[in-house]
C-alpha cells in the first residue's frame, strides 16, 4: 500500500519514453525495452568489442549489452545514469547482463569485478560511480567479488574526447595505480565501464591491471558505440 501511495505521488516513469511504468515495469517500459538494439555479443567472442583491443591489449573475453547511437534511447539511458542521477539504471542494467553472462561457461570463471576509476575530485562532484551499480550486480550474477579500491586514479585528467587514441591512453595510464596487489594476483578480472568508444581508457586500465602477475583481463561495458 505504502508503494502504491508513493507511485500516486511520485509516479515511477519510463527513463527512455516517460511514460508512466505499469507494477511488474522497472526504469523502462516495455516498449521501449523490446526497441533497445541488444548486442547478443557474449555469444560471440570474436565480436566487435573485442576486436577493439586486437594489437593492442591481451583482452580474454569482452562484450558490450547494448548498441549505442545518438539521440537514441540507449543515450538517454547512460545520460539519466552519469549525469542526473540516476544510479537504478545502472543496477539494471548489470542484472540484465548479468543473467546473460551466467548462462555462458566462459565467463563463470571471473573471480573479481573491478569498475573503470574515477578520481575523488571527479567522484565528489558526481557523488557516485555511475560504474558502479552494474558492476556490483555483475559480481553478484557471476559469484565473483566487487573491488573499487584496487584500481585508483591519483590524477583528474582533462576530457579526452578531441585527443588520438594513443595520446590518451598516454595519459590516462600516468594517472592509474594498483592498490593491494595480492587482492587480484592469479585473478580473473572483469572490468567494467559504462561506454566504449575508442577503448583507449579501458585498454589503459587493462594494461595496469595486467602488470599484476597472473592477472588475466576481461571486458564488459553497458553500451558500445561504432
Amino acid at each position: 500500500m505504502f508503494h502504491d501511495f508513493v507511485n500516486l505521488l511520485y509516479p515511477s516513469v519510463c527513463h527512455i519514453c516517460e511514460a508512466e511504468l505499469l507494477k511488474n515495469e522497472k526504469v523502462i517500459c516495455t516498449s521501449c525495452l523490446h526497441d533497445l538494439p541488444v548486442t547478443n555479443f557474449h555469444l560471440d567472442n570474436e565480436n566487435p568489442v573485442r576486436k577493439v583491443f586486437y594489437g593492442r591489449v591481451k583482452i580474454e573475453k569482452a562484450t558490450s549489452l547494448l548498441h549505442f547511437r545518438k539521440k537514441s534511447g540507449v543515450q538517454h539511458l547512460i545520460h539519466d545514469l552519469k549525469y542526473r542521477g540516476h544510479q537504478e539504471i545502472g543496477h539494471y542494467l548489470g542484472q540484465w547482463l548479468g543473467e546473460e553472462l551466467k548462462s555462458v561457461e566462459a565467463y563463470n570463471n571471473i573471480e573479481v569485478v573491478i569498475p573503470v576509476p574515477l578520481h575523488k575530485k571527479r567522484l565528489k562532484e558526481r557523488g557516485y560511480n555511475q560504474v558502479e551499480g552494474f558492476g556490483k550486480e555483475l559480481a553478484k550474477a557471476l559469484n565473483a567479488e566487487y573491488l573499487n579500491e584496487v584500481l585508483i586514479k591519483t590524477n583528474a585528467t582533462q576530457t579526452q574526447t578531441l585527443k588520438s587514441r594513443i595520446s590518451r591512453w598516454g595519459k590516462i595510464e600516468e594517472t592509474l595505480e594498483i592498490q593491494d596487489q595480492e587482492k587480484i594476483r592469479d585473478k580473473n578480472i572483469l572490468l567494467v565501464d559504462d561506454l566504449i568508444t575508442t577503448g583507449a581508457t579501458l585498454e589503459a586500465c587493462a594494461h595496469k591491471l595486467l602488470e599484476v602477475p597472473g592477472t588475466r583481463i576481461s571486458i564488459a561495458t553497458m553500451a558500445f558505440t561504432h
